[in-house]
Protein backbone atom coordinates (compact mmCIF):
# COMPACT_ATOMS: atom_id res chain seq x y z
CA UNK A 1 0.00 0.00 0.00
CA UNK A 2 3.03 2.15 0.79
CA UNK A 3 4.67 1.58 -2.28
CA UNK A 4 1.34 2.42 -3.96
CA UNK A 5 0.94 5.57 -2.36
CA UNK A 6 4.28 6.80 -2.98
CA UNK A 7 4.32 5.89 -6.81
CA UNK A 8 1.09 8.13 -7.12
CA UNK A 9 3.03 10.74 -4.65
CA UNK A 10 6.02 11.24 -7.42
CA UNK A 11 3.85 11.32 -10.29
CA UNK A 12 2.10 14.08 -9.02
CA UNK A 13 5.45 15.96 -8.32
CA UNK A 14 6.53 15.45 -11.65
CA UNK A 15 3.55 16.66 -13.05
CA UNK A 16 3.21 19.92 -10.63
CA UNK A 17 6.93 20.16 -11.53
CA UNK A 18 6.98 20.41 -15.29
CA UNK A 19 5.76 23.69 -16.29
CA UNK A 20 3.21 24.26 -18.91
CA UNK A 21 3.96 25.46 -22.23
CA UNK A 22 2.66 29.12 -23.07
CA UNK A 23 -0.02 29.24 -26.20
CA UNK A 24 1.73 31.90 -27.91
CA UNK A 25 5.87 31.83 -28.31
CA UNK A 26 7.82 35.05 -29.98
CA UNK A 27 11.36 34.26 -30.80
CA UNK A 28 13.88 36.10 -32.76
CA UNK A 29 16.90 37.92 -32.95
CA UNK A 30 17.96 41.40 -32.45
CA UNK A 31 21.20 41.73 -34.99
CA UNK A 32 23.72 44.13 -32.94
CA UNK A 33 22.60 44.14 -29.30
CA UNK A 34 24.84 43.24 -26.87
CA UNK A 35 23.07 44.37 -23.69
CA UNK A 36 19.36 45.25 -22.40
CA UNK A 37 16.57 43.86 -21.90
CA UNK A 38 13.60 42.84 -23.81
CA UNK A 39 10.02 42.85 -22.65
CA UNK A 40 6.65 41.88 -23.88
CA UNK A 41 3.62 43.46 -23.49
CA UNK A 42 0.26 43.96 -24.13
CA UNK A 43 -2.67 46.94 -23.13
CA UNK A 44 -5.27 45.94 -20.53
CA UNK A 45 -8.12 48.58 -20.73
CA UNK A 46 -5.89 51.45 -20.94
CA UNK A 47 -2.58 50.33 -19.17
CA UNK A 48 0.53 48.61 -20.16
CA UNK A 49 1.60 45.57 -18.68
CA UNK A 50 4.27 43.26 -19.33
CA UNK A 51 3.81 39.34 -19.18
CA UNK A 52 7.35 38.36 -20.04
CA UNK A 53 10.56 40.01 -20.28
CA UNK A 54 14.58 38.60 -20.84
CA UNK A 55 17.87 40.21 -20.11
CA UNK A 56 19.98 40.57 -23.13
CA UNK A 57 24.19 39.72 -22.38
CA UNK A 58 26.20 38.66 -25.38
CA UNK A 59 23.53 36.76 -27.32
CA UNK A 60 21.05 38.29 -29.72
CA UNK A 61 18.28 35.64 -30.15
CA UNK A 62 15.60 35.72 -27.51
CA UNK A 63 12.68 33.67 -26.35
CA UNK A 64 9.69 35.05 -24.72
CA UNK A 65 6.18 33.49 -23.99
CA UNK A 66 2.65 34.40 -23.13
CA UNK A 67 -0.83 32.62 -22.91
CA UNK A 68 -3.71 34.32 -25.51
CA UNK A 69 -7.12 33.03 -26.44
CA UNK A 70 -7.88 35.43 -29.24
CA UNK A 71 -5.39 37.21 -31.33
CA UNK A 72 -4.40 40.49 -30.14
CA UNK A 73 -1.67 43.36 -30.08
CA UNK A 74 1.12 42.88 -28.23
CA UNK A 75 4.50 45.23 -27.95
CA UNK A 76 8.29 43.60 -27.99
CA UNK A 77 9.88 46.67 -26.06
CA UNK A 78 13.62 47.20 -25.89
CA UNK A 79 15.32 48.38 -23.03
CA UNK A 80 19.21 49.18 -23.83
CA UNK A 81 20.12 50.26 -20.90
CA UNK A 82 22.00 53.16 -21.98
CA UNK A 83 20.64 55.56 -19.56
CA UNK A 84 17.14 56.56 -21.67
CA UNK A 85 14.31 56.46 -20.21
CA UNK A 86 12.49 55.75 -23.18
CA UNK A 87 11.88 52.49 -25.25
CA UNK A 88 11.78 51.54 -28.34
CA UNK A 89 9.00 49.30 -29.76
CA UNK A 90 7.55 47.19 -32.12
CA UNK A 91 4.18 46.37 -32.56
CA UNK A 92 2.66 43.14 -33.35
CA UNK A 93 -0.44 40.94 -33.91
CA UNK A 94 0.04 38.00 -31.81
CA UNK A 95 -1.65 34.40 -31.69
CA UNK A 96 -1.41 31.07 -30.52
CA UNK A 97 1.78 29.12 -31.72
CA UNK A 98 4.98 30.60 -32.59
CA UNK A 99 5.49 33.99 -33.89
CA UNK A 100 9.36 34.87 -35.12
CA UNK A 101 10.75 38.58 -34.82
CA UNK A 102 13.66 39.41 -36.06
CA UNK A 103 15.05 43.11 -36.59
CA UNK A 104 18.34 44.91 -35.63
CA UNK A 105 19.19 47.43 -32.92
CA UNK A 106 19.59 50.76 -34.63
CA UNK A 107 16.72 50.45 -36.48
CA UNK A 108 14.72 48.19 -34.25
CA UNK A 109 11.22 48.95 -34.96
CA UNK A 110 11.21 50.07 -38.66
CA UNK A 111 13.40 47.07 -39.69
CA UNK A 112 11.21 44.33 -38.27
CA UNK A 113 10.98 41.33 -39.59
CA UNK A 114 7.90 39.65 -38.13
CA UNK A 115 6.31 36.13 -39.23
CA UNK A 116 3.51 33.37 -37.62
CA UNK A 117 0.90 36.05 -37.12
CA UNK A 118 -2.22 35.52 -39.71
CA UNK A 119 -3.53 39.01 -38.92
CA UNK A 120 -0.23 40.86 -39.30
CA UNK A 121 0.28 41.12 -43.15
CA UNK A 122 -3.11 42.43 -43.18
CA UNK A 123 -2.36 45.19 -40.84
CA UNK A 124 0.39 45.66 -42.42
CA UNK A 125 -1.29 46.34 -45.49
CA UNK A 126 -3.96 48.36 -44.02
CA UNK A 127 -1.55 50.39 -41.99
CA UNK A 128 0.32 51.40 -45.46
CA UNK A 129 -2.68 52.73 -47.25
CA UNK A 130 -3.69 54.71 -43.97
CA UNK A 131 -0.42 55.90 -43.56
CA UNK A 132 -0.57 57.57 -47.40
CA UNK A 133 -4.10 59.05 -46.13
CA UNK A 134 -2.25 60.73 -43.01
CA UNK A 135 0.24 61.90 -44.92
CA UNK A 136 -1.61 63.46 -47.35
CA UNK A 137 -4.07 65.09 -44.81
CA UNK A 138 -0.50 66.96 -43.80
CA UNK A 139 0.39 68.06 -46.94
CA UNK A 140 -2.87 70.05 -47.05
CA UNK A 141 -2.23 71.21 -43.91
CA UNK A 142 1.50 72.56 -44.70
CA UNK A 143 -0.12 74.05 -48.23
CA UNK A 144 -2.29 76.26 -46.11
CA UNK A 145 0.23 77.23 -43.71
CA UNK A 146 2.45 78.24 -46.67
CA UNK A 147 -0.14 80.45 -47.62
CA UNK A 148 -0.61 82.01 -44.66
CA UNK A 149 2.49 84.10 -45.36
CA UNK A 150 0.32 85.60 -48.20
CA UNK A 151 -2.83 87.18 -48.35
CA UNK A 152 -4.90 84.36 -47.17
CA UNK A 153 -8.80 84.42 -47.58
CA UNK A 154 -11.71 82.87 -45.58
CA UNK A 155 -12.84 80.72 -49.05
CA UNK A 156 -9.41 79.03 -49.05
CA UNK A 157 -9.62 78.24 -45.28
CA UNK A 158 -13.15 76.58 -45.96
CA UNK A 159 -11.41 74.68 -49.04
CA UNK A 160 -8.92 73.36 -47.20
CA UNK A 161 -11.85 72.21 -44.52
CA UNK A 162 -13.70 70.86 -47.42
CA UNK A 163 -10.84 68.89 -48.56
CA UNK A 164 -9.32 66.92 -45.50
CA UNK A 165 -13.69 66.34 -44.75
CA UNK A 166 -13.42 64.50 -48.35
CA UNK A 167 -9.94 63.04 -47.25
CA UNK A 168 -11.27 61.77 -44.18
CA UNK A 169 -14.57 60.21 -45.56
CA UNK A 170 -12.58 58.36 -48.50
CA UNK A 171 -9.85 57.39 -45.12
CA UNK A 172 -13.41 55.57 -43.44
CA UNK A 173 -14.62 54.23 -46.33
CA UNK A 174 -11.51 52.16 -47.06
CA UNK A 175 -11.07 51.64 -42.96
CA UNK A 176 -14.54 49.87 -43.35
CA UNK A 177 -14.27 48.05 -46.83
CA UNK A 178 -11.14 46.77 -45.71
CA UNK A 179 -12.80 45.11 -42.67
CA UNK A 180 -15.43 43.64 -44.79
CA UNK A 181 -13.58 41.93 -46.97
CA UNK A 182 -11.27 40.66 -43.72
CA UNK A 183 -13.98 39.96 -41.60
CA UNK A 184 -13.02 36.41 -40.53
CA UNK A 185 -9.83 37.73 -39.15
CA UNK A 186 -9.58 39.39 -36.41
CA UNK A 187 -8.09 42.96 -37.53
CA UNK A 188 -11.38 43.67 -39.01
CA UNK A 189 -13.17 43.46 -35.15
CA UNK A 190 -10.10 45.99 -34.30
CA UNK A 191 -10.81 48.41 -36.79
CA UNK A 192 -14.63 48.10 -36.17
CA UNK A 193 -14.04 48.92 -32.73
CA UNK A 194 -10.97 51.65 -32.59
CA UNK A 195 -10.95 52.29 -36.27
CA UNK A 196 -14.39 53.69 -37.60
CA UNK A 197 -15.74 54.55 -34.18
CA UNK A 198 -16.77 57.92 -35.28
CA UNK A 199 -18.92 57.00 -38.45
CA UNK A 200 -22.39 55.89 -38.42
CA UNK A 201 -23.96 52.97 -35.97
CA UNK A 202 -25.41 51.47 -39.25
CA UNK A 203 -22.29 50.75 -40.82
CA UNK A 204 -20.91 49.51 -37.84
CA UNK A 205 -23.67 46.87 -37.38
CA UNK A 206 -23.05 46.17 -41.07
CA UNK A 207 -19.47 45.41 -39.79
CA UNK A 208 -20.27 43.55 -37.12
CA UNK A 209 -23.01 41.46 -38.67
CA UNK A 210 -20.81 40.17 -41.63
CA UNK A 211 -17.66 39.17 -38.80
CA UNK A 212 -17.17 35.14 -38.38
CA UNK A 213 -18.62 33.54 -34.97
CA UNK A 214 -14.77 32.81 -33.93
CA UNK A 215 -14.27 36.78 -34.80
CA UNK A 216 -17.25 37.58 -32.47
CA UNK A 217 -16.20 36.15 -29.79
CA UNK A 218 -12.61 36.92 -29.81
CA UNK A 219 -10.97 39.79 -27.32
CA UNK A 220 -11.81 42.76 -30.04
CA UNK A 221 -14.99 40.78 -31.49
CA UNK A 222 -16.27 41.52 -27.69
CA UNK A 223 -15.21 44.94 -27.63
CA UNK A 224 -16.84 45.85 -30.57
CA UNK A 225 -20.01 44.17 -29.61
CA UNK A 226 -19.91 46.02 -26.57
CA UNK A 227 -19.59 49.46 -28.13
CA UNK A 228 -22.31 48.91 -30.06
CA UNK A 229 -24.73 47.61 -27.47
CA UNK A 230 -23.56 51.04 -25.84
CA UNK A 231 -24.27 53.33 -28.31
CA UNK A 232 -27.40 55.59 -28.20
CA UNK A 233 -29.58 55.01 -31.35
Amino acid sequence: MKKIVYFFFSVFLIHCSTPIAKTMQVKGSVKGLRKGKLYLQKLEDTLLITVDSIAVNGDETFALADNIKSPEFYFLSLDKNDGDSLTDKILFFGNKGEITINTRLRTFSSSADIDGSTNQPLWDEYQSVIRKFDAKSLENLQEYINQKGEETTDKQFEKLEETNRMLEKRRYLYALNFAMNHSDKEVAAYIGAYEIDNIAPLFRDSLYNKLSPAVKTSKYGLVFKQQLDSLDR
